[in-house]
């Protein structure tokens, strides 16, 4: 029984090294730098008047005047 407590103590304690290496190797490879810029990125509007959009070709053009 209390060889069974042991090797589960070992175990344990090996998660939580790992737990705390995990911890340390995320921070210190800027896992945590910016926690604000993706929440507000999704918030921000696609619809900008200053974003280039599609234009038609000469084709499309006489497309869509002969279709008036």
């Amino acid at each position: 029984m209390s060889g069974v407590l042991v090797f589960l103590f070992l175990l344990s304690g090996v998660f939580v090294l790992l737990i705390i290496l995990g911890v340390f190797w995320s921070i210190k490879s800027g896992q945590f730098d910016d926690l604000e810029g993706p929440a507000e990125r999704i918030l921000m509007d696609d619809d900008d008047p200053l974003l280039p959009t599609r234009r038609l070709s000469g084709k499309d053009e006489s497309t869509k005047i002969d279709q008036l």
